[in-house]
């Protein structure tokens, strides 16, 4: 049968999500939990990749296991065996056919940023050190909607065979005192795309390029018209949509594979 598993990490320690020939990554200990469980070499397939260091509150993959498994023992024991900066949050049945990749039909970024110094912040947001100007950052943030191509904001010398994508948000909010989030939401991500994003917003936000300016850095197409990419400590995956037909349906949880989560 074919499953998802819902996952949560932190990737400080990681080299990103993808298993790497000579790092460790989330997948490559996820593949080896599940492989020692399930007595049979099992990879997964994620959602998405995150990169070195970005964090991720919900990752879904998903994975074939016999039809005999106990869903509820083995997110259990996936829990018991995985290192704690690695948590299941839940397993869920799906249609034979269903990719957690391709099938995914938004997926949801966040990226923190603080102004004052701040030790309990430091590896979860970045932290500025000169004014910025939000309401101009929103302003060019609301261009992104209206954006297709995102070439100016990829990573070059990717394996893509398009930089089309759909944002459907995008907008920065203060969360907390000296705590600003920058929410952004789309079909699908390029490499590197929301930290280039969010360094060419911080460009706007300083007063370095004006609305104009910012967009046309998009129709440019060309990385080099963009900002820096921010750190990745700061960013973080936090949700994945899916088409409800996907998942199977049984009384213990509903259409979207909700169901209580894991120890």
């Amino acid at each position: 049968m074919r499953l998802f598993v819902y996952l949560s990490f932190d990737g400080t320690l990681y080299h990103g999500w993808q298993v790497q020939p000579n790092a460790i990554s989330v997948q490559q200990r996820v593949n080896e939990a599940l492989t020692t469980l399930l007595r049979t070499p099992t990879e997964v397939t994620g959602a998405g990749r995150t990169d070195a260091g970005v964090h991720a509150h919900t990752m879904v993959a998903h994975f074939d296991a016999p039809d005999a498994t106990d869903l509820s023992q083995l997110c259990h024991k996936l829990n018991r065996i995985l290192p704690p900066d690695i948590a299941v949050k839940r397993i869920v049945k799906v249609r034979p056919e269903a990719h957690a990749r391709f099938d995914a039909t938004a997926r949801t970024y966040h990226y923190y940023i603080y102004t004052r110094k701040n030790p309990f912040r430091l590896h979860y947001a970045t932290r500025i050190t000169y004014p910025l100007d939000f309401e101009r950052m929103n302003r060019a943030a609301a261009h992104l909607l209206e954006v297709t191509d995102f070439t100016s904001f990829s990573k070059l010398h990717t394996d893509a065979k398009t930089n089309i994508c759909h944002v459907s948000r995008a907008r920065w909010e203060e969360v907390d005192d000296d705590l600003w989030r920058f929410e952004i939401t789309a079909d699908r991500f390029l490499r590197n795309m929301v930290r280039a994003v969010v360094g060419t917003l911080i460009e706007v936000g300083r007063g370095r390029l004006s609305l104009d300016d910012f967009k046309q850095v998009v129709q440019k197409k060309s990385r080099q018209a963009a900002g820096d990419s921010m750190p990745g400590n700061a960013l973080s995956l936090v949700e994945i949509e899916y088409p409800a037909e996907l998942f199977e349906v049984n009384p213990s949880h509903d259409a979207q594979g909700e169901q209580p989560l894991c120890q």
